[in-house]
């Protein structure tokens, strides 16, 4: 465990208290905390705010499949009763001249219209309400260079291992490898439509694009126009380009698409320095800017061209100010990027008013008109916080659009010994928060939301990751997927464990339903790990139906199904430490109201299943898998053992790619 691909190294030195402190407080009795779960159940988990219904116990289940067992096969497995195809591999084409796929042969300008790498979050958008034909939206998260580039020489046959690339004998950049990776990132935004024999297949549309790490931005909310994001590209401080390392999404009440910016620090490199030592603005350190000359992802900014697409990625200052280089680079990342779907012309706006850190994504609560908008967004980093945005503005129904997201009030959690719970305001003036304390204004707030959650005194938790809000009970759930550096003096009441391998799910409701409400009721819906090691939320261990480590995404149904998928990183079949007994990643559902869980779906080897999302009609269900091979040697790599098949099985690299489900019979899936 440690550091999975894509993760920042932590930077939170604050005093602040963790989960694992909270918890342990609640339950009382530390011994049993760092020994066993029989008694931290009590309290903890399926408490008061279950939204359990009195005839929960008697009503027939969510849940109508039977689990699939843990696999350690390299290959995909659904349910009796299920089937699957494979849509939307990397290098698919879909706008432009719609290059086909050629490794090897592709330009970084074919992959500017080609669907990118790592695929994560997604969404379906339905055409005219149709669950046959409508946008498949899906982020990409990061890139593995040596799968782009896999057919060329500085690699083919080479001892490559992952993050690797190949820099020539002055420590320059090929350009045009570089300019693929930038491509390869971002967001694809593609049509697909159920064919006559029932397949889903790519259809071309004008509409089809691809957002990258490249394509000009507007910067929206109380940043635009700040100093904190002028640049040599923007000097007015107005646009930005690209948006990196998108892992999860949102989806908004006006039925447009949010990306989320989450480990997008390390692209950067910031070598400025006083006395021989690094001297990074608290904006670059408390994110986790490299001080590494080479950065610490992929060296863009040593493109041997030096042209300004890839300079700014070096954010050491270099001119008289900050409109000469690109020192506030790295400032214009971090943000949620909202993505009109149906609108090509349309540019990608990041709403800076929902916080900068490493967004895993943001969830709205059901929007109700007369009401402002209420999102929720985690920063993935251990030791990080939970996020709330309430609008100043109300929510109107076919008037209200992404404006509304630019006014209001971001909060942070701090979650109490009791049960309870509240939200700090990030505003200026409250909570500590002034220009005596170190932020000056609301700008200043936002471009430093860490350093201002530290402030206030939110709670450290767990790698928060994913969230999503019951449709029908209200209860707000987020994952917390792993955190193996807390230490057994750092345990709290919502993060529960010392070295933690196996991650849990926390929950909270609000007092009538009120998700502005300043306060909240929390508890814990599930403990994952195997059945010594778990607790569900109805009081039984986890069984070899439901086993599972490192919750990652979440997602309700509108019957209230909980999807649920693991990261347990880049799990292969020579793997054998601590994760081995939950064998690869995987989709399972859990019904709230019971507690019941069941695995639904095991992906291949060396994948992360992120990304799930159904038709309106629920009855065929869209789900990724990231990274298949990652996992594969340096050896093995040279050797054209690429770790997994996944999903051509031929021999070629493995690729990322968009699983669709359906049920033999056309039902709803998950019944």
């Amino acid at each position: 465990m440690g550091y999975e691909h894509g993760d920042e190294p932590p930077s939170n030195t604050s005093a602040n208290r963790n989960f694992y402190e909270v918890m342990e407080a609640r339950v009382g009795r530390r011994g049993v905390l760092m020994g066993g779960l029989a008694a931290m159940v009590t309290g903890l988990i399926g408490g008061s705010i279950s939204g359990r219904p009195a005839a929960a116990q008697t009503r027939q289940s969510l849940l109508g499949f039977k689990a699939v067992p843990v696999s350690y096969q390299d290959k995909v497995v659904v349910p009796e009763g299920y089937r699957f195809q494979v849509l939307g591999v990397t290098g698919t084409p879909i706008s432009g001249d719609m290059p086909a796929s050629a490794p090897g042969a592709n330009t970084g300008a074919d992959q500017e219209h080609q669907i990118g790498q790592h695929h994560d979050g997604m969404h379906f958008f339905p055409i005219d309400g149709s669950s046959s034909d409508g946008f498949i939206v899906v982020n990409h998260e990061y890139v593995e260079p040596r799968f782009l580039h896999a057919e060329k020489p500085a690699y083919k046959g080479k001892p490559v291992g992952t993050y690797s690339v190949a820099y020539d004998a002055e420590g320059r950049r090929d350009d045009d490898e570089v300019r693929m990776e930038i491509a390869a990132h971002g967001v694809s935004v593609y049509r697909a439509a159920r064919q006559a024999d029932g397949a889903w297949a790519v259809v071309a549309d004008p509409r089809n694009r691809r957002i990258t790490a490249g394509t000009p931005v507007e910067i929206s909310g109380p940043m635009r126009g700040t100093s904190h994001v002028q640049t040599r590209f923007s000097p007015d401080g107005l646009r930005a380009r690209g948006t990196l390392n998108n892992c999860s999404h949102g989806v908004t009440p006006w039925n447009t698409y949010l990306a989320a910016e989450e480990n997008w620090a390390g692209y950067f490199s910031n070598t400025d320095q006083i006395d021989q030592k690094p001297d990074l603005p608290r904006e670059h350190a408390r994110y986790g800017v490299s001080t590494n000359p080479k950065g610490g992802r992929f060296g863009w900014h040593l493109a041997m061209s030096e042209a300004d697409e890839f300079v700014r990625f070096d954010a050491s200052a270099k001119g008289a100010s900050a409109t000469d280089d690109y020192r506030n680079e790295p400032n214009t990342m971090g943000w949620m990027v909202e993505i009109d779907p149906f609108n090509p012309q349309a540019a990608p706006i990041k709403r800076t008013h929902l916080g900068r850190f490493a967004h895993e994504g943001v969830v709205f609560a059901p929007a109700v008109p007369g009401q402002p908008v209420v999102c929720y967004s985690g920063d993935d980093s251990r030791f990080e916080y939970i996020y709330r945005f309430v609008s100043r503005d109300a929510f109107a129904p076919g008037q209200t659009d992404g404006s509304i997201l630019d006014h209001g009030t971001l909060y942070v959690a701090r979650f109490d010994d009791d049960g309870g719970g509240a939200w700090l305001a990030l505003a200026p003036g409250e909570n500590g928060l002034t220009p005596e304390n170190g932020f000056a204004d609301l700008a200043d707030i936002l471009v430093n939301t860490r350093l201002a959650a530290d402030h206030v005194g939110a709670t450290k938790m767990d790698r928060p990751e994913w969230g999503a809000v019951d449709p029908n009970s209200g209860a707000v759930y987020f994952t917390l997927t792993n955190n193996v550096r807390r230490t057994p003096a750092q345990v709290d009441a919502a993060n529960p464990r010392a070295a933690n391998n196996f991650g849990q799910i926390v929950r909270w409701r609000y007092s009538g339903g009120d998700h502005t409400a300043a306060s909240f009721a929390w508890d814990l819906f599930l403990i994952a790990g195997d059945a010594s090691t778990s607790t569900m939320a109805n009081g039984a261990a986890l069984n070899e139906d439901n086993i599972f480590a490192c919750p990652d995404g979440l997602w309700f149904d509108a019957q209230s199904r909980l999807w649920i998928q693991s990261d347990m990183g880049d799990i292969g079949p020579a793997y054998d430490g601590p994760l081995k007994p939950f064998g690869m990643n995987m989709l399972l559902a859990a019904d709230p109201a019971t507690g019941e869980i069941r695995r639904f779906m095991t992906g291949p080897w060396g994948q992360e299943c992120t990304g799930v999302v159904t038709t309106p009609d629920g009855r065929t269900m869209f789900v990724n898998f990231q990274h298949p091979g990652a996992h594969a040697t340096s050896a093995q790599f040279a050797a054209g053992d690429y770790g997994s098949g996944f999903p051509d099985y031929t021999g070629a690299v493995p690729r990322s790619a968009t699983v669709v489900i359906t049920k033999i019979d056309g039902g709803v899936i998950g019944t």
